[in-house]
């Protein structure tokens, strides 16, 4: 079990957060520059940011521990992409048009900033206590991987969910999507921008049931796994407006990510016999989305997007 991180450590890594949180609206208010320019400098912004805490990490904890930070790092931000196309489907699915979506990204990112917290705690503690727990995450892994090969139905990803369903009969829902709620022929009323807030947010529960124990097999240390993962997250609403236009073409990147799942469930599984370092773990996820990246700018979909 890792020594306990001093609390300065983690007071001053929120400290840093709302500091990169100011920065980015700062610049987002003030700047006229375009949607794609913006999401541009905000994703080098968060990037450096991990990249700089890599340093701290690397001064106050080694270089061992600085290899798990960013095998950590760079599979959440690996996992996270495929958030990128959920975040997609719920948009259209619930009309939001795009001066709106950066209002939902953001306060879903900070819901997933808790339940991240949360989970890593609950996970490390379960995996302390319990040995045989790293082989049900692993089992867990396994499946989420096959769930990204297996393709979906179409109408299916365009069929409205049925908790929606049961929402609107419960209470009524307004059509707004320029605000979570609203007062309508007299009566308080939940929105379909709240509406959804709460479907993304139910998708990083979901995910994070993939990416935490992905994180938990690269290091079990609780700082180095929570830092990891935020920073990873705290990037992806910027990192969704930049690759928006792209994740059509990257027709391969499921088959790369379900590799790096089932990569991190192996090295759970086999944790007994085979024993990988972080520096390996980061270079398998960074080889296996590389192949992939290319794999799908080489040969692109001959269909037309619809």
């Amino acid at each position: 079990m890792p020594a306990s991180t001093p609390i300065s450590h983690w007071i001053g890594f929120h400290l840093f957060l709302l500091a990169l949180l100011a920065t980015e609206l700062i610049y987002s208010r003030t700047t006229h520059a375009s949607v794609q320019r913006k999401s541009l400098a905000a994703t080098t912004l968060w990037v450096a940011a991990a990249l700089a805490f890599a340093l701290f990490v690397h001064h106050t904890l080694g270089g061992q521990r600085t290899s798990e930070y960013l095998a950590g790092y760079a599979l959440e931000e690996a996992l996270s992409i495929d958030n990128l196309f959920v975040f997609l489907l719920l948009f259209r699915l619930f009309h939001v048009d795009d001066r709106n979506q950066p209002k939902v990204l953001f306060w879903g990112v900070s819901g997933a900033i808790v339940m991240r917290g949360l989970f890593i705690a609950g996970g490390i503690g379960l995996l302390t206590r319990f040995t045989w727990i790293s082989y049900l995450f692993g089992a867990i892994l396994l499946i989420a991987a096959v769930r990204l090969i297996l393709p979906e139905k179409k109408e299916e990803e365009q069929k409205v969910p049925i908790w929606i369903q049961w929402v609107s009969k419960i209470h009524p829902v307004s059509l707004r999507t320029d605000r979570f709620f609203t007062r309508e022929e007299g009566h308080f009323r939940i929105t379909m921008l709240c509406l959804c807030l709460i479907a993304i947010e139910a998708t990083d529960l979901v995910f994070a049931l993939d990416s935490i124990p992905a994180v938990l097999s690269i290091t079990r240390h609780p700082f180095l796994a929570y830092t990891s993962n935020i920073m990873a997250v705290m990037g992806l609403r910027s990192l969704y407006f930049l690759l928006i236009g792209m994740l059509a073409k990257l027709r391969f990147l499921h088959l790369g990510l379900a590799a790096v799942l089932a990569f991190a469930a192996l090295k759970m599984l086999l944790a007994h016999w085979i024993e990988l370092g972080p520096m390996t773990s980061l270079a398998v996820i960074l080889c296996l989305l590389a192949l992939t990246t290319v794999l799908s700018l080489t040969f692109p979909s001959a269909s037309k997007p619809t």
